[in-house]
Parts: structure tokens; sequence; C-alpha cells
């Protein structure tokens, strides 16, 4: 048994007690400015709450799952309270975030303000560790994960003081950083960043490794000794998204080449959008119709088993690396 300890929204677990583990999801999620269309769109805790209860219990119940790391950044509607009450009625583990989403669809604004007027480093790296350490807006409950992310093609210099702070953080408390990355790019640059600012790359775990089926370039972010993860699965055809059958030969294949103990998957599906319902049009519709927590075990699985995964492969990677990634042995 590891001595490190994995914080939950319900207090701190060992990681070899995390079992079946989805990587990168969202409870619930909204895109910064949706606080001010609630005049017509309310923040319905009963209903979140509810549903989440309802999707997580089935997973459990039903697929084994017994950890979901909630990925949502501080600007995008986070809310550690709802997370903390549908742990306790769903009975599955969640764990949570601290950090910001990249500068493009994330809400830099107050962080440029604040640095117009001086140096915003130990600010940012005192909001990171305090919510590590201390806990988020006086509810006690701690950060379980460092979220930050970049944008497409570029780190830009906002991105860079975010990643600098999470790295200085995961160096002194060992909590784990988890990133976004935009349409397939930057991944290795990512893990460059990170590992130069003294983050350890066996607790990083680059995301949205599944938008990006270049073998050159999972393996240049893979040599750095990071975990990756293929956290889209679902979501097919749309920002930037490629279809799962494309992909599944590409994850076979990294699988078959010995990189299946760098590996997670996951969806990325958030269970409850803030704000207004969203009108997909119809077109789309099948392009999601997977992009749900179900879609691992019920379709993604079977693909792999089919393309020569083995069980034990199988294992690794939704048991073994979340355990490794979080410190365990």
């Amino acid at each position: 048994m590891s001595n490190r300890k994995v914080t939950t929204v319900l207090g701190p677990v060992s990681p070899e007690d995390l079992g079946v583990t989805l990587m990168h999801e969202h409870i619930l999620y909204g895109y910064p400015g949706w606080e001010g269309d609630q005049t017509v769109a309310p923040f319905d805790r009963a209903a979140i709450v509810m549903n989440a209860v309802t999707i997580l219990k089935a997973l459990r119940e039903t697929c084994g799952l017994k950890t979901y790391v909630d990925a949502t950044p501080n600007d995008g509607g986070r809310r550690v309270d709802v997370l903390r009450e549908v742990s306790e009625k769903s009975g599955v583990q969640i764990i949570c975030a601290t950090g910001y989403y990249y500068e493009g669809e994330g809400s830099p604004t107050y962080w440029k303000f604040r640095a117009t007027l001086g140096d915003i480093r130990e600010e940012i790296y005192e909001l990171f560790m305090k919510e590590t350490t201390v806990g988020i807006q006086g509810t006690g409950i701690k950060a379980g994960v460092l979220k930050v992310g970049s944008s497409q093609g570029v780190i830009t210099d906002y991105e860079k003081l975010l990643f600098e702070a999470a790295a200085r953080v995961q160096k002194e408390t060992g909590v784990p950083i988890i990133t976004h990355t935009q349409h397939g790019t930057m991944g290795p640059e990512q893990a460059e960043l990170l590992i130069a600012n003294g983050a350890d790359p066996k607790h990083i775990q680059i995301g949205h490794m599944s938008d990006n089926l270049n073998m050159d370039y999972q393996e240049r972010t893979l040599k750095h000794g990071v975990f990756v993860s293929w956290d889209r699965m679902g979501l097919q055809g749309l920002v930037g998204c490629p279809m799962d059958a494309q992909r599944y030969p590409v994850l076979i294949d990294l699988i078959q080449k010995g990189y299946g103990n760098q590996l997670m998957i996951s969806h990325d599906c958030v269970l409850n959008w803030l704000g207004r319902p969203l009108k997909i049009p119809e077109a789309a519709l099948p392009l999601i119709a997977n992009w749900n927590p179900f879609h691992l075990f019920q379709n993604i699985l079977p693909a792999l088993k089919a393309g020569g995964v083995t069980d034990a492969q199988i294992h690794g990677i939704i048991v073994d690396n979340p355990r490794r990634l979080f410190g365990g042995k």
C-alpha cells in the first residue's frame, strides 16, 4: 500500500482504493458568461444533482466504476459543494480540480487585469496551493488534481503562468496535473514546460490526445514519461475531433507498441450544462450519440478486445494507470 493519499471531495483515500477510474469528465460545466443568463436559465441544483447521481449510480452498479475525476476548472462553473452531494448520494468517489481553462475559452480578464498592476505569479500559486492543501471557498473540500490548458498551436504567456504555478504546486505537494490541449496540439510542449518547471512526469496527464492521430505526435509526448489521456472518446467530427473508428486502430497500435502503461481513456463528457439548454443541430446528433460515460464500457473496451488488447492491458489502463498517476505503487 502507498503512503500517499488521494484527495476526493469526501476526503482522502489510498491510491489503491481508486479502482476503475474515469480520468477526465464533468459533472457540470458552464462557459464563462453563463452566470449572467440565470434570469432565464437559473441554476437548478436539485435537477443537476439528481441527474448526476442517477448516471453515476448506474455506472457504479453496471460498469464497476469507482472513481470519477471532474476536470472542471475554476472558470468553468465548478461547484464543489454539488460534487460532494453527488458523491455522497451516488457512492462514487469524485476528485475535483483547481486551475484555469485555456485563454481562448476561459476567463483570463481577471488575472490579466491584475497583471497590469504587478506580478501575479505568487497570487496564482497561492490560489492553487490553498485549494489543494486547505480547501476551496471555505468548504474544506480540497482539489485532488491541478487543471491547466493551452491554445491551438501555442502556449500563450497567460497560460504559461498557469502551467508554471501548477508545476510548482505539483512539485511541493505531489498533486497530479491534468491538461487540456486544443485541437490536438502542444502535447509535447506542455510536457516539456511542466517538467522544466519541476513537475514530476509520473504525475502529469496530458489531455485530449485522442484529437491527434499522428503517431509521431503521440510518441513525442509519451517520450517525456508522462501519462496521456484519450479522453474525448465518443465526441466525433466536432471541435476538431476525429471519428472513433479512426481512433481505435491508433489506440490499439500504441498499446501494442508498449505504451499501454502510460494511457488513460475517458470522454470529457458534460452531464449538466450550465445556462440555457443546448440546441444541438439534428445533423450533429449521430456524432455525439456515444458521448457519454458508458461508452468506455459498452463500446470502446469491446473494440479494443476485438483488436487484440488483453484483459490485463485493459485493467492496466482503467485501474493501474490512474493509481500510479496519483502516487500508488
